[in-house]
């Protein structure tokens, strides 16, 4: 008994290093956030003979004003939600229809579309610039938020994903009784199976949503025009052709890492069940 605890007294210290580990580069960010200067400005700590002496004078708002002052950051920072938001929300809707449809539907060549989603997830997503701007082109969607949303809905890891969840969370007997019932298909996914698969619907959505929110390549191929960038192109664009002010970087970087922090700590119980409920088998 004494042995266990010792050893799990070991293992929780252990992960509390790590988490510390974990914690320093946002206690950096935030710290250089707020100094004057930036990463390049004065030191805020110094060691005195009477200890650890701190500089308050240099911490200042003084880079998040300059930041909200550059054209367009407001406006990509909208961007960036509302992209994110639709495109998380949409492609969740669509991957749990087609993950409930292959997982509970018995329709002929369901195995070779299977294979098909599987075949998808190997297809590296950089071959797929150059053919989905021509299709963005050919359909007069460059420079759209269009553009952006609607081939980011389709996403077969989603589908295979909601698959193995409703696999292992919907009971077989649960939709036939329903149906016996006389429940139409719709009231059957909206009123049981999406409420069976709720942890990997908050796993998914987050997924997306920091996908979309990071997303730094595809909204450069896609838009062209500077009031239509998300954040993450935004801030990039930040930087001088001579010099780069390094607290306005990270500053621009605090704002777009606060969001999905707070999404991910509202999220995180569904993110951890709903990843471990689509894992058991297949």
């Amino acid at each position: 008994m004494r042995y266990s605890r010792l050893l799990l007294a070991g293992n929780h210290a252990l992960l509390m290093v790590f988490a510390l580990l974990m914690l320093v580069p946002f206690g950096y960010m935030f710290l250089s956030a707020f100094r004057v200067g930036g990463d390049n400005g004065p030191a805020l700590f110094e060691w005195s003979a009477h200890g650890p002496d701190v500089h308050w004078e240099y911490i200042t708002p003084a880079n998040f004003i300059r930041l909200f002052e550059e054209p367009h950051i407001v406006r990509a920072l909208l961007n960036s939600i509302f992209l994110s938001s639709v495109t998380s929300l949409g492609a969740t809707l669509v991957a749990a229809m087609g993950g409930y449809a292959l997982s509970k539907f018995p329709f002929r060549g369901r195995e070779p579309l299977t294979a098909l989603v599987l075949g998808a997830l190997v297809i590296p997503a950089p071959l797929l610039i150059a053919p989905g701007y021509q299709w963005l082109y050919q359909l007069n969607l460059l420079d759209t938020y269009s553009g952006m949303i609607i081939p980011a809905i389709g996403s077969a890891f989603g589908v295979f994903l909601f698959r193995q969840a409703m696999i292992n969370s919907v009971p077989d007997d649960l939709i036939a009784a329903a149906r016996i019932d006389g429940a139409g298909e719709m009231h059957i996914f909206f009123g049981l199976v999406v409420p069976l698969v709720r942890p990997m619907i908050g796993a998914f959505l987050m997924i997306m949503f920091l996908g979309v929110w990071n997303n730094f390549i595809t909204p450069q191929v896609v838009m062209q025009s500077p009031e239509m960038f998300p954040l993450s192109v935004a801030i990039n664009n930040l930087r001088g052709l001579y010099g780069t002010d390094s607290g306005l970087i990270i500053a621009g970087t605090f704002v777009s890492v606060a969001p999905v922090l707070c999404l991910f700590l509202l999220l995180q119980r569904e993110f951890i069940s709903g990843l471990t409920s689509g894992a058991l088998k297949g």
